[in-house]
């Protein structure tokens, strides 16, 4: 019985991290030949990638006006 209780708490301890799987500003499937890195995510393209930006610093700019 120890040895099974010892299984549970290390799955506990560590949570399980999902795989970015699509682009964050388009959400298309990001193929592995294909994909631009930049601060941590993963996108399809470097366009999605300025797209993205852009569009949060939009909201950001929104979000001080308020």
């Amino acid at each position: 019985m120890a040895p099974e209780v010892a299984k549970e708490d290390k799955a506990e301890a560590k949570p399980k991290t999902e795989k970015q799987t699509n682009c964050l500003a388009c959400n298309k499937l990001i193929k592995k030949l294909k994909r631009y890195y930049r601060n941590g995510k993963l996108y399809c393209s470097k366009k999605c990638w300025r797209a993205f930006v852009s569009k949060s610093k939009a909201e950001a700019t929104e979000e001080k006006k308020k």
